[in-house]
């Protein structure tokens, strides 16, 4: 495989872009292709199996230009679609679960007990992905999980610091709390973005765990085990969003601009609209099968 490839990421809208952050400050050397699914956002209210046509739908479309891995930045894609996704596409994919998982575990290997706790969006919650994690990297830790779907519209408004966020966080994150968690997973990828109304809301003695962070941790050590690395120098001018990385949006792509540069601090600088849909894998088993 051609090491020079870009490494594809793909969310279900805005969020995966603080994954996209963490890699490119982590791999700057690298070059990426992001696709949000902004027509079919959110992915957390839907169904197993929509959830994972789409995802499925949107890793052919980023295997199809050329990749050499593919992270999953979509926490809600990850818990539910990642064997479909490694079945169909043939390329190494990473998900944002077990790094993050992991992460908390490691950060807290020194308690005896510890107490760790995730916030993530409802089928995320559901699917007990975090909990499985956590407990595969062989921690006898307790755990809690809490659902916050109203953290994803404050984040993309860029509601950092207004009183009625830090209000929502209170009435959120009061049971998690009382719960005393040693470290916090940010089981979404939008939650970074409020990472300080939740700091204070949970108190200053918890770790935070941001999972786009771990994932590229993990990214990097993924690529130096296959020797995936790429091989180029670093340009003097690199920077989040320049002409070296490439952005898909399947729909609005005006405001996902606009939220990218809410995030980032710049939008991106070359970000097309795209079609991803029609390209059904499982309907195509099931209609095999019959």
């Amino acid at each position: 495989m051609n090491n020079d490839l870009p490494i594809g990421i793909f969310d279900s809208g805005v969020g995966g872009l603080t994954v996209y952050r963490a890699l490119h400050d982590r791999l700057p050397h690298e070059h990426f292709v992001y696709l949000g699914d902004t027509a079919r956002v959110p992915y957390g209210t839907k169904s197993m199996a929509t959830i994972e046509r789409y995802a499925i739908e949107n890793a052919k479309f980023l295997a199809d230009h050329g990749i050499k891995l593919l992270v999953v930045a979509c926490n809600t894609a990850s818990a539910t679609a990642l064997p479909k996704i490694r079945e169909k596409i043939g390329i190494d994919v990473i998900g944002v679960i077990w790094p993050g998982g992991r992460k908390a575990v490691d950060v807290t290997s020194e308690i005896e007990r510890p107490r760790i706790g995730v916030i993530a969006t409802e089928a995320t919650v559901a699917s007990e992905r975090y909990v499985r994690a956590i407990r595969r990297a062989g921690s006898n830790s307790e755990v809690m999980q809490l659902a916050c779907p109203l953290f994803v519209p404050l984040a993309e408004e860029g509601w950092t610091h207004e009183p009625e966020t830090y209000s929502i966080a209170e009435k959120y994150l009061g049971e998690m709390k009382a719960f005393s968690p040693d470290a916090l997973v940010l089981g979404c990828t939008h939650y970074p973005i409020l990472r300080e109304v939740i700091q204070q809301t949970v108190g200053q003695n918890v770790r935070l765990i941001d999972s786009g962070e771990a994932t590229a941790e993990e990214v990097e050590r993924r690529l130096t085990e296959k020797g995936l690395s790429s091989s180029r120098e670093v340009p003097a001018e690199r920077r989040l969003c320049d002409d070296l990385d490439h952005f898909y949006v399947t729909d609005a792509a005006e405001r996902f601009a606009r939220v990218a540069e809410r995030f980032l601090g710049s939008q991106p600088s070359r970000l097309e609209a795209v079609e991803v849909f029609g390209n059904d894998e499982l309907e195509k088993e099931v209609r095999s099968g019959m």
